[in-house]
């Protein structure tokens, strides 16, 4: 089968390697879509992976190809999308339920082949069976919703609070989506970006703008977010929460990245700063919310490229163009 490999960090290529055969409990997908992100750059760069070769790709779905011995809750045909996260069970964190947090986590397209290839196996619990409307080439936005549920998890929200989103991409426009869902009084969103503030107006956000300069709130906002990892954002985000309020990690920042903060404001205005990591018990709620229409896939994915396409699609995600950009086995 064709897939895309990194075979060391900054190198990939898309090239041949042999079909997956399915343990007994395993499934065989044959992958309908699959999504970059952040994290796939990192992994590139070989900061959160250090497995080569490795095929990338932690957020994809598809149809049901191949069963293994063992499998009795999949058929053949169905659709499925992947929560593609694994955890141990047994160390410290997952004994106390943050198994988000695992010491030996792993996942398909971070320490085993993942979706960026015609085919990928996929343990069975892993797998969870799509609603009969929800089609498997949009349904690899799952993983990347469960991921912005986790975030909503973490925060101390309360209904009628405003909230301010550094970054137009797609988790951002995904926290704001649901920010509008979870009752905040409005919500306003910085990006540099003019084509994606566009979108941000398009999916009903209350201001977008380039600064937060530009909005009037004097006190600030009640929850912060970072949804794009970058220092500068998250700097300029810390000195905008309000009294009382949270401010909320939620982007993706490098090993190197640093930002100060003011211990005394910290403790005279009681602000939470907290962050959140991946998904814990949330990929099935996004399959709910995704199959209610939360988040329209027609708006969020921008980009559709041929699988050959890979390392053109990983330059357009690194030069922030579109919106959730999708590779296409």
């Amino acid at each position: 089968m064709r897939a895309a490999v990194i075979t060391g960090p900054g190198q990939i290529e898309v090239t041949t390697i042999p079909d997956p055969t399915p343990g007994p409990r395993d499934v065989v997908i044959d992958v309908a879509s699959c999504g970059l992100c952040g994290t796939d750059l990192h992994i590139l760069e070989g900061e959160f992976a250090d497995t080569f070769p490795l095929v990338p790709g932690h957020e994809f779905a598809g149809e049901v190809v191949a069963l293994g011995s063992g499998v009795t809750e999949f058929e053949i045909g169905d659709q499925v999308g992947v929560n593609p996260s694994f955890i141990c069970y047994e160390c410290r964190y997952c004994r106390k339920g943050l198994t988000n947090l695992c010491e030996v986590a792993g996942g398909y397209g971070t320490s085993l082949n993942g979706g960026a290839a015609e085919f990928a196996v996929v343990g069975v619990k892993y797998c969870v069976k799509l609603p009969p409307h929800v089609k498997a080439i949009d349904a690899s936005l799952i993983e990347p919703l469960s991921c912005a549920i986790r975030g909503y998890d973490v925060i101390k929200n309360q209904m009628g609070s405003r909230a301010l989103i550094y970054g137009a991409g797609t988790m951002g426009l995904m926290m704001m989506q649901l920010a509008k869902h979870a009752g905040v009084a409005s919500v306003e969103m910085v990006d540099v970006n003019p084509a994606k503030l566009e979108v941000a107006k398009q999916l009903g956000c209350d201001a977008a703008v380039t600064s937060a300069d530009e909005l009037d709130r004097p006190y600030g906002w009640e929850l912060v977010v970072d949804a794009t990892g970058n220092e500068r954002a998250i700097q300029d985000g810390l000195g905008r929460v309000d009294r009382g309020g949270t401010f909320l990690q939620f982007g993706v920042s490098s090993y190197a990245a640093r930002a100060t903060i003011e211990p005394y404001k910290i403790f005279r205005h009681e602000i939470t700063i907290t962050g959140s990591m991946a998904t814990l018990n949330s990929y099935d709620r996004a399959v709910d919310l995704f199959a209610a229409g939360v988040i329209d896939p027609n708006v969020f994915i921008s980009d559709r490229l041929p699988l050959e396409q890979y390392p053109q699609a990983i330059e357009l995600f690194r030069e922030g163009k579109g919106r959730k950009i999708q590779v296409i086995p």
